[in-house]
């Protein structure tokens, strides 16, 4: 088993994501993540897909994906360089002035965490990077304000590297 990562350029239109993610549920696969939005072209849209799976089923999901009528290219990432991040926010809830200070210290301490809002009891923090820094950001936080927090994640975007040396 291995972690895959695909890109899709696919119609933009009504049903075209019901379309992909039921062709990996008709299939009983599990999808890790599914992130799609629209691209330059009003009439695109870019799907980024992660699936742990064999080679030989993953060989078979990029030719079903291939005969689909609304999936115009697909590309595989999981041997190519490429930039890939993820988008979490964590809420932390009923924090006092010893927590707010707390989360303003962690969040000085990390690139590309920064402060989304915050209330008078709450503090919501916003992260862009890789799954595995999203992982223990998360774990840093559950640690720090056991069960007071609620996370919230998008899947990743991913785009091929311009440089070879990147991965």
């Amino acid at each position: 088993m291995k972690k895959r990562c695909i890109s899709l350029y696919v119609e933009n239109q009504i049903g075209v994501l019901a379309k992909i993610s039921g062709l990996f549920a008709g299939k009983s696969y599990n999808l890790d993540t599914l992130t799609v939005g629209e691209t330059e072209d009003p009439t695109v849209s870019r799907m980024t897909i992660e699936m742990t799976m064999d080679d030989v089923t993953f060989e078979q999901v990029k030719k079903q994906l291939n005969r689909n009528v609304v999936v115009i290219k697909v590309m595989d990432f999981s041997d190519i360089p490429i930039h890939k991040t993820e988008l979490v926010y964590i809420k932390i809830n009923s924090c006092t002035e010893k927590d707010k200070n707390e989360i303003f210290r962690i969040v000085n301490s990390f690139d590309h965490l920064e402060i989304a809002d915050y209330g008078k009891k709450s503090v919501i923090v916003r992260y862009v990077e890789t799954e595995g820094k999203v992982n223990d950001i998360i774990d840093l936080f559950n640690k720090t304000f056991i069960n007071r927090i609620e996370v919230v994640r998008g899947g990743s975007v991913a785009i091929e590297a311009v440089s070879t040396t990147t991965r």
